[in-house]
């Protein structure tokens, strides 16, 4: 694991390295940083779809009742948790075209379980992830190549599980039923297992996301990384940033040296370097890589950077996530709305959305759709 190297990025702060943003904490930087307004708006939203997964989870987690349903104050036990500011039956009133309370009278309480709108959804992303397996299984796969022991503890797959498209069962249905690929192995610690590429498995080149489109931008000659040469394009990442931030000549500066800097990519084994200031940038910058590369993996490029940071000791990165992408406003934005951290990949999106949508992501707008809809078309008598 390089010590020496990892004793000197302990000694010296990130901003020693790239000095991009202001000596200030990561916590005064998001406050005072250029908002994009067009992810914040879809943060407005975005939140409390979140909201809406994590009960709708719970609902369809208790098999005992059927339909699925949970008592209400099982749910106002739980409000504190889910961020239910105003308790539970004040949330699930907001979306009657998701949710539906209901009296049970055999218990004296009520209950709550999803409409029928709400199920059709549900079954439909089942179905989308079903008929994309192979592609499941090539995430699965990528994502422990980008480990160097080629595995990961499954405890850190079950927290992006979701963002991955991995189906509810995915242990039985993409690992048990894929033995010449993966293999569960007892790890050191308790209540876990470590999920590995079997030794036999070929492991071809893998190509990451951010090469697509360097060949795509030198063939169309739109070389908005700055590049000036072939040489160059193949290191760059796109960048683009919020409407109104200004760029400095000494940020334009130093993001076109970053631009050019050589780096080991996200299925490259990591090699020892010594621990010098252009090494230190370098390691930065295959961090930056891999980040790409993990958000790309997702059905809807973004994720909780408290998930991805679970990754950081198997993908032998040393450096904050949090500050890793506050440093790099042009490939990632960073959004705090809703009392999470949750980082977007830039280039994936146009106006709040994918600019190349998957099946998964095209149920799960319905599903968004209909929080957006919130009480709006709701006949009042139900």
């Amino acid at each position: 694991m390089i010590p020496m190297m990892i004793k000197s990025i302990r000694r010296r702060p990130l901003a020693a390295y790239i000095t991009l943003r202001s000596k200030t904490t990561a916590t005064q930087y998001v406050e005072s940083r250029a908002r994009d307004a067009v992810f914040e708006k879809f943060m407005d939203k975005y939140k409390n779809l979140l909201k809406v997964i994590a009960i709708q989870d719970l609902i369809l987690s208790n098999p005992t009742r059927t339909p699925p349903s949970v008592s209400l104050d099982f749910l106002n036990r739980l409000s504190q948790k889910l961020h239910l500011n105003r308790g539970a039956a004040s949330f699930l009133r907001r979306y009657p075209h998701i949710f539906h309370i209901y009296y049970e009278t055999t218990v004296s309480q009520p209950f709550v379980r999803l409409t029928d709108a709400a199920t059709q959804i549900c079954f439909e992303e089942a179905e989308a992830i079903t008929a994309t397996l192979p592609a499941v299984v090539d995430r699965l796969v990528r994502l422990l190549c980008m480990s160097k022991s080629k595995s990961l503890p499954l405890r850190a797959i079950f927290k992006v599980w979701k963002e991955l498209g991995l189906p509810d069962d995915f242990e039985d249905s993409v690992i048990s039923q894929n033995p010449h690929i993966f293999s569960l192995h007892d790890a050191h610690e308790p209540h876990t297992h470590i999920l590995k590429l079997v030794d036999e498995f070929p492991l071809c080149h893998l190509r990451p996301a951010v090469d697509d489109w360097r060949v795509t931008a030198t063939e169309c000659g739109k070389k908005k990384c700055e590049a000036h040469d072939t040489a160059e394009m193949q290191y760059c990442f796109k960048h683009q940033y919020p409407p109104g931030m200004r760029l400095s000549k000494n940020f334009r500066a130093k993001v076109k040296e970053w631009q050019s800097l050589p780096y080991m990519g996200p299925y490259e084994e990591l090699r020892e370097m010594k621990p010098s200031k252009v090494g230190m940038r370098r390691l930065e910058k295959r961090a930056v890589a891999i980040a790409h590369e993990f958000l790309s993996l997702t059905v809807e490029k973004t994720v909780e950077v408290e998930k991805i940071s679970h990754f950081r000791k198997w993908f032998e990165i040393e450096l904050n996530m949090r500050d890793l992408f506050l440093d790099h406003p042009g490939i990632f934005y960073l959004s705090t709305k809703g009392k999470r951290h949750t980082v977007f990949l830039r280039e994936a999106y146009e106006r709040g959305r994918l600019i190349n949508p998957n099946p998964v992501y095209n149920v799960r707008r319905k599903l968004l759709d209909l929080v957006v809809m919130g009480r709006h078309q709701f006949p009042c008598n139900n």
